[in-house]
């Protein structure tokens, strides 16, 4: 419900957002296991990627910090009211300094659209164990019946 509630406002100062997300005095922060950071973005950065990777990397080293990114890939008319960003990126590309952004952090990145999923590390674990549940399942069967025949 409460990022149903979201209204678009804001820039793509990256860095000025997550500094203060992760300096903020977190009560009982010690009772936690682990905290994580959900960016949910349209757009790249407006700083570089390698200097968001840095600070993202030193941020999370030691700790249980997590930065996980949602990336929207939405189709919208650029009008003459629409601000430009300081920085542009095609959506490719977005994903690509996010994908390095998210690895610094030990994150995960999921990347939708408005009818697809371009790309998810959830998805990703899901399907690699289902790969290996079949590889399993096709050694068992080799193990019980070497000759191919399925005795009954």
């Amino acid at each position: 419900r409460w990022v149903l509630s979201l209204q678009c406002k804001g820039s793509r100062n990256f860095m000025s957002a997550l500094r203060r997300a992760v300096e903020v005095d977190f009560k009982d922060k010690d009772k936690h296991k682990s905290q994580g950071i959900y960016l949910l973005t349209a757009g790249i950065p407006d700083q570089e990627t390698h200097t968001v990777s840095a600070y993202v990397a030193e941020t999370c080293n030691g700790c249980d910090l997590q930065l996980h990114v949602c990336l929207f890939s939405v189709k919208a008319d650029v009008d003459s009211w629409s601000i430009i960003p300081a920085r542009y990126a095609n959506p490719t590309e977005t994903a690509v300094a996010f994908k390095e952004i998210v690895r610094a952090g030990d994150g995960r990145f999921h990347w939708f659209g408005e009818a697809d999923i371009f790309e998810s590390d959830d998805i990703n674990i899901i399907v690699s164990e289902m790969e290996k549940a079949i590889s399993y399942s096709h050694k068992v069967c080799m193990f019980c019946f070497p000759s191919g025949e399925k005795k009954i």
